[in-house]
């Protein structure tokens, strides 16, 4: 960490046994053992590391040893004051004013000590760890006058506790030291839960989140990002998931509900500041998805409505930061940085995703989730933005392993199955398929990179191709269910293979119309059209000649047959009419 620096007079701090401080010689040379030449005169003790005798051990390098015995001072003098506020009154030695008391004092002391070594040579380091020592001291002192004996109301002891904990950074931005307010947030946010526990234990971390985040407007102090946000959000997680288990009382919930609330505020709020100042600091962007967490998990503790209307709240805050950045004038107005805008399209999605499952069940699931694919991807293709087509087919899958569940081959293949399974729902998930795999081949052609005509983009028709199919078919058997007639699975079938073979006309029709403005286009539409004739004769032969009866069957096997008459008529032409343009 920054901040540890060099002591007043310019004298290395933490110097430990071994480390001699070059002493400027008359006319301003340097000994030659410290300019590197010369031999070392008796009696001076070599110096850590010369002689290349390869990289200095970490223990050895200079200031290391004095930094991590302050580092252990401090977190060893903590715990003292913890038991003496904690441990003493559960054994009853002194009374409640003198534990109080002397914790308050012993920490002003260390404050003062702290300033007075500052200020002296090589104290850097020392005075660091006193004043660090001090402060965390006298947060926790108020922690225990608050939560513990009650002499505060806890908006006061809050209040009290904001104060200490703004003098403590604010004397560390004057220091120009990130050390040392990490060690005052840390030590405080470390031993709290030692001093009090549940919704108070809360509110003293979240305060530690607020008071650090004007600092980081003013320095770029990264590791107090992070000290700043995880402990308050680790202690949410944990009350979050014992409330979901022991069913608390409707108040704490509601609690637990505005310190998750208040968490993600504090880091939304905190992330758009900072990254406005400085657009590269990932660290305030990862933060703040961090600060998202604890509100992505409150809904497991409410009932199903009241689950789903918290999600929905979350997405639609979420999502609308994100929505500014892809707007140019709003972009320009708020000033929305893309890594926060990025971030916080993540979060809003995982939240728009829990809001879906607790509004839908599992037959109406893919439909919500195929209709949030279709508008990230309609929305990626429109922007170009591969960010936002990522979300898309990450709904995509989801939705089709939940459609896939219902609608399975068997299901389709079974009648009894398929009159069990199928309706309505599946019906629409399945035309809201087909319409996500149209839309996703549109957006996948517009993005960037994707080169017309490649390897990648013909199978990407492929594999387009062939989950047209089964969407259309599912489409079609569900409806044909969803009608109540006893033959809807036969009628279902049939109106499926026409369907396929319909598709295979057009693919192969537009192919060929294209042959002489676009061979790219041609080769994708005549390769796509002749699979999906393979597939649609192969389903004709294999389970319809043996499943479907009757005129359902000699329709299949007609129309079937005269859309291949069709296009076998118009390829044969349109390959003589380009033979005759070119004779060579």
């Amino acid at each position: 960490m920054s901040g540890w620096g060099a002591g007043a007079g310019g004298v290395p701090s933490g110097m430990s046994g071994g480390f001699v401080p070059s002493v400027p010689r008359p006319g301003g040379a340097v000994p030659p053992w410290r300019g590197g030449g010369g031999a070392v005169p008796p009696g001076v003790p070599p110096r850590w590391g010369a002689g290349g005798a390869g990289k200095t051990p970490w223990w050895q390098q200079e200031g290391m040893i004095s930094r991590v015995l302050a580092v252990a001072g401090v977190g060893v003098t903590l715990i003292g004051v913890v038991m003496l506020l904690v441990l003493a009154a559960q054994a009853g030695f002194f009374g409640p004013v003198p534990r109080v008391v002397a914790g308050g004092v012993f920490s002003a002391a260390l404050i003062g000590g702290g300033a007075r070594v500052f200020g002296r040579a090589g104290g850097r380091v020392g005075g660091i760890s006193l004043a660090a020592t001090g402060i965390a001291g006298a947060y926790l002192d108020v922690v225990a006058v608050t939560a513990i004996y009650g002499w505060l109301h806890p908006v006061v002891g809050l209040a009290v506790a904001l104060g200490v904990a703004a003098g403590g950074v604010g004397l560390a931005m004057r220091w120009q030291s990130q050390p040392l307010a990490v060690l005052v947030v840390a030590g405080a946010a470390l031993l709290s839960p030692f001093v009090t526990s549940g919704l108070v234990l809360l509110a003293f971390l979240i305060v530690l989140q607020l008071t650090c985040v004007p600092v980081q407007l003013i320095r770029d102090w990264p590791f107090l990002h992070v000290v700043r946000t995880v402990p308050a959000v680790l202690a949410t997680l944990l009350a979050i998931a014992i409330a979901a288990v022991d069913d608390p009382a409707q108040s704490r919930v509601h609690w637990l509900l505005a310190a998750a609330v208040a968490i993600a505020a504090i880091g939304v709020i905190g992330g758009l500041l900072v990254v406005r100042r400085r657009s590269g600091d990932i660290v305030a962007a990862l933060t703040f998805a961090l600060s998202t967490v604890p509100l992505l998990a409150a809904p497991v503790m409410f009932e199903r409505h009241s689950a789903t209307y918290v999600a929905a709240v979350h997405a639609a805050v979420l999502l609308t930061v994100a929505a500014m950045w892809m707007v140019p004038k709003l972009r320009e107005l708020v000033r929305i940085p893309g890594s926060i805008a990025f971030v916080a399209a993540i979060a809003g999605s995982f939240a728009l995703l829990e809001a879906c499952v607790g509004v839908t069940r599992v037959q109406t699931l893919p439909i919500a989730l195929f209709l949030v694919a279709l508008c990230y991807l309609g929305l990626a293709g429109q922007q170009r933005s591969r960010s936002t087509a990522a979300i898309g087919a990450a709904f995509t899958l989801v939705a089709t392993m939940v459609f896939f569940g219902t609608v399975t081959p068997e299901a389709l293949a079974t009648q009894r199955l398929a009159h069990e399974r199928l309706g309505i729902a599946t019906a629409l998930g399945a035309v809201l398929a087909f319409a996500v795999i149209v839309v996703a081949l549109w957006c996948a052609r517009r993005l960037p990179g994707m080169t017309t005509g490649g390897t990648d983009e013909s199978m990407l028709f492929v594999v387009a191709s062939i989950a047209g199919l089964y969407a259309v078919t599912a489409a079609a058997v569900s409806i044909g269910i969803a009608t109540g007639s006893a033959d809807g699975f036969i009628i279902g079938h049939s109106a499926a293979t026409i369907l396929w073979m319909a598709a295979a006309t057009a693919a192969l029709f537009f192919g060929l119309r294209n042959l002489s403005r676009s061979a790219a286009v041609a080769k994708l539409a005549l390769g796509s059209g002749l699979l999906v004739t393979a597939a649609a004769l192969a389903k004709l032969f294999l389970f319809d000649l043996a499943t479907l009866d009757g005129l359902v069957r000699v329709a299949a096997f007609l129309v079937v047959g005269v859309l291949l008459l069709l296009a076998g008529t118009r390829y044969a032409r349109a390959f003589a009419e380009a033979g005759a343009t070119n004779p060579d």
